[in-house]
């Protein structure tokens, strides 16, 4: 079962990749590509900070090198549950997949450039969501279904009472 919770993992690796990439080479820094008036827009901003911008505008100079870090153990953490949870193919093992991806997707931007670039924004009128990629979508689903299996699914002892 391993090699497809790491399947998914590169599969999100690569989408995320693909797509900033895209990003990058077709549409202008800051410029926008509006998808559906009112609600969505692709756009073309770089996030030097965590998910949905949070300390993007904190002048440390260690913000960067502590994000690296903080990714790093997290990514270790991930593997070794992953290592550890994937004899069977389950809801845990698919979150934990999307998570490692995602990070993974994110770490790379923050080692290469020192930023990741964000192109999902959606908005209603003028209050919009933080604008975020595929990574922090793998990342947020994938801790979504952890969340979901932890609060719904019953433990073996619950099954058999």
């Amino acid at each position: 079962m391993r090699k497809y919770f790491f399947l998914i993992a590169a599969l999100v690796i690569a989408l995320d990749r693909y797509t900033k990439w895209l990003i990058a080479h077709r549409v202008t820094m800051h410029g926008s590509i509006t998808v559906i008036p009112g609600f969505f827009r692709i756009i073309h901003t770089e996030n030097p900070g965590a998910a949905f911008g949070l300390f993007a505008d904190s002048p440390s100079q260690w913000k960067v090198a502590l994000l690296i870090a903080f990714s790093v153990v997290a990514l270790a953490i991930v593997s070794m549950l992953l290592w550890k949870n994937s004899h069977r193919f389950t809801s845990t093992g698919v979150g934990l997949s999307l998570i490692l991806g995602g990070a993974i997707g994110n770490l790379w931007d923050r080692i290469v450039s020192r930023h990741v670039v964000d192109f999902l924004l959606f908005y209603v009128k003028s209050y919009q969501w933080p604008a975020f990629n595929v990574a922090d979508s793998a990342i947020v689903v994938g801790a979504c279904l952890l969340v979901f299996e932890i609060l719904f699914t019953k433990s073996p002892t619950q099954q058999s009472a």
